[in-house]
């Protein structure tokens, strides 16, 4: 029996994107799964270079839902996060990579084990994949992603950086 499908949100993706690190999801899961409206989030900007970034990305697979109305249960959220969801229900995902807390609050609500940037960083480095997070965390924070302070400091005491 195949394992169950990992399913990521669209700023995931961007930050690893912008760490040049989205190789962490196939080097973790082997494969990731996204929605289509996760896709077209993520190609919303920057669209040339963001789409060499997933044509370079074969383990990134964008899977539709069967049933797009399944989405609308979780009218809440955006329709990325919603779609991430929906799909993730369909399929029996073993994991959802999500950041935002409304999404979280849902996954949660549903039984559904999530992970989110700073989560898999996390586990990249329990792996062995990367050698520090920090500087990861100050060139997300560079590029404008916003990171909570007690995240960081929680992120670096569990790495061992602090």
């Amino acid at each position: 029996m195949p394992e169950k499908p990992v399913i990521s949100n669209n700023s995931p993706l961007v930050a690893l994107w912008h760490l040049d690190r989205l190789s962490l999801l196939r080097d973790l899961y082997i494969e990731v799964w996204i929605p289509q409206e996760v896709e077209k989030e993520f190609l919303g900007t920057k669209k040339k270079t963001r789409r060499e970034a997933l044509n370079n990305a074969p383990w990134i697979k964008t899977v539709d839902l069967t049933d797009s109305e399944k989405a609308s249960v979780y009218n809440r959220l955006d329709s990325g996060e919603a779609a991430v969801l929906a799909l993730a229900g369909e399929h029996e995902a073993r994991l959802v990579i999500i950041d935002e807390k409304k999404a979280r609050q849902e996954a949660l609500k549903i039984g559904l084990p999530f992970k989110g940037t700073v989560g898999i960083l996390l586990k990249a480095k329990e792996e062995g994949l990367i050698d520090e997070i920090k500087p990861l965390l100050i060139t997300l924070q560079k590029k404008g992603i916003y990171l909570n302070e007690s995240l960081i400091t929680y992120a670096l005491r569990e790495a061992g950086e602090i």
